[in-house]
């Protein structure tokens, strides 16, 4: 009996050690699925994040470098944001932007500043929470910048003034509409334009700002017209501006030479047409695509180059078809 009772005893005892392995292995699973998570929370929130931060988002050239810092992202695996104010002239906004992308501490950020000058103190504030920061389109006289990505614009605009140097001869009388005043991009344009257009003996009768918009462009052309009926050129340094001026010329039935500055779809379809004479074209793709790859190498501790020149060329009616079938290839995705 007694001998009975111990082999009962005995298998209650290993059935219980069985049921305490069984119940082991289960918590140990769960535990070790519970890692696994976490660990891929680790993973994700190790995600390199760049903010691209555009001074509007109010044209096809902002929206070119938007697709190139978008494709950018994809191809390199990271999260790409890209933000910009309504209008250029909005700087406050955009400065209110950038802070915002630096509280969420962001990996990196890729800036074209409106206003550099007034930029600076948020980039001070980047450099402090260790994000650094690349600058696209527009420079910025900042020692701590990772890089420049963006165009020659001084060079741009002496293009756009060889240009109508060689359409127009000398003593012919020259408009430029440039973008909102303190904008070194613009400054940049405008003054190779008339180093050259002075040096070639042309006259440059007036400047003026129409703040990159259309609208505006349009506005201050009639004005130019009415003070100077006898305008034989005009250079804007942005390609909205240089549409809204055809515009007004088309509107007072004349016959001047428009030439823009970016190269955007709606200024290319003008050329096309017959109407814009020609634009001095950027490549906004690869100032967003360069800038995020940049941002990327800066994120990782990588070394850039300091300057990135993405170039221009001159488009007109002879080679126009071939850069809208470029740019219909990046916007037709």
């Amino acid at each position: 009996m007694r001998k009975k009772l111990l082999a009962i005893i005995l298998l209650a005892a290993a059935m219980a050690f069985a049921l305490a392995g069984c119940g082991g292995s289960k918590g140990q699973s769960s535990q070790g699925g519970g890692k696994e998570t976490a660990k891929q929370e680790t993973q994700a929130s190790d995600k390199i994040r760049v903010a691209v931060i555009v001074k509007a988002l109010n044209s096809d050239y902002w929206h070119l470098v938007e697709a190139g810092a978008k494709d950018a992202g994809a191809k390199l695996g990271v999260d790409v944001t890209v933000l910009g104010p309504a209008a250029e002239t909005q700087v406050t906004e955009q400065i209110s932007m950038i802070e915002d992308q630096i509280t969420k501490k962001v990996s990196a950020l890729a800036v074209a500043p409106s206003q550099p000058s007034s930029a600076i103190p948020a980039f001070e504030r980047a450099k402090a929470q260790k994000i650094p920061v690349v600058l696209i389109d527009t420079d910025a006289p900042w020692q701590d910048k990772v890089s420049f990505v963006g165009t020659g614009n001084y060079v741009g605009g002496k293009q756009a003034g060889e240009f109508l140097a060689k359409k127009l001869g000398k003593g012919a009388k020259i408009a430029i509409l440039r973008g909102a005043l303190g904008d070194p991009t613009h400054d940049e344009r405008a003054n190779g334009a008339v180093e050259v257009l002075k040096a070639q003996g042309l006259d440059v009768v007036t400047i003026q700002p129409a703040n990159s918009e259309r609208q505006m462009g349009m506005s201050v052309m009639e004005n130019i017209l009415q003070a100077h009926p006898d305008i034989q050129g005009v250079f804007a340094t942005n390609d909205e501006m240089a549409l809204g001026a055809l515009r007004a010329i088309e509107a007072a039935h004349k016959n001047i030479i428009v030439v823009g500055f970016d190269g955007s779809p709606d200024a290319l379809k003008s050329i096309k047409e017959g109407k814009l004479t020609a634009s001095i074209a950027q490549n906004p793709y690869n100032i967003g695509y360069m800038g995020v790859e940049a941002a990327v190498k800066a994120a990782k501790g990588e070394s850039v180059e300091k300057r990135i020149d993405t170039g221009t060329k001159v488009i007109t009616k002879e080679n126009v078809q071939e850069e809208m079938d470029n740019l219909a290839k990046i916007l037709g995705r």
